[in-house]
């Protein structure tokens, strides 16, 4: 296999839908389907078997559902990046599925195109959303009850300097790097060492809580 195809692992409990994807990736050169599951717990086995790059991962499911499968795969070392593809947009389930370790969230009304760029995207190390997923996340934290929230994240911002604190709000947007670097006039690798530098003083493990961090204390501003 070519070094820079992204290899995929489909997981959906409905064969029908995972024919769907199969057709959608294949329409993408560098993606390739390197086997499917039925429910969170075939998904974890194969995923471990097959070392996908990327698990496209559905939610509700028999046996194990998607927010356990997420939470288990992401205590493997070099667990591979989740992209979550569901029907379900309920606040729940989308912040139980990044606090498990999933590194995007798209629902099933996305284009085709979409999907296959966002495998790329959470494959390179990027986040990606639903519009009307970030939509969601925003008024999450805009609730009066994440106000301690807010202000840990207000002071897990303070460390960084102001170069970086505006590479973080543009993470939270949902921008790519190469879009951070041709709008901030820098490299893709500086674009990098930002991101890699914000991570390690905000203790952020990946991209999505940097985001949720974004969130929660633009919250705390009102």
């Amino acid at each position: 296999m070519d070094v820079t195809t992204i290899s995929v692992l489909l997981v959906d409990d409905d064969p029908m839908v995972r024919n769907g994807l199969k057709m959608v990736l294949r329409g993408d050169p560098g993606l390739v389907v390197v086997g499917e599951a039925g429910d969170g717990r075939q998904a974890v086995g194969l995923a471990r078997e097959l070392k996908p790059d990327v698990v496209l991962m559905d939610l509700q499911m028999p046996v194990l559902d998607g927010v356990g499968a997420t939470r288990e795969l992401h205590k493997y070392p070099d667990a591979p990046a989740v992209l979550v593809l569901t029907t379900f947009h309920l606040d729940t389930y989308v912040l139980d599925a990044l606090s498990a370790g999933a590194r995007g969230y798209l629902l099933k009304d996305v284009p085709p195109t979409e999907i296959a760029r966002a495998v790329r995207l959470v494959a390179a190390g990027e986040s990606v959303f639903s519009a009307s997923i970030t939509q969601r996340l925003v008024q999450q934290v805009a609730d009066p009850a994440a106000a301690p929230l807010a202000d840990a994240a207000r002071r897990a911002l303070a460390a960084l300097t102001e170069r970086e604190r505006e590479v973080a709000e543009a993470v939270a947007a949902g921008r790519s790097n190469a879009t951070i670097a041709a709008q901030m006039y820098m490299s893709e690798a500086t674009v990098k060492t930002h991101v890699s530098r914000i991570l390690t003083k905000t203790g952020s493990e990946n991209r999505v809580q940097v985001a949720l961090l974004v969130y929660q204390a633009q919250s705390a501003r009102g």
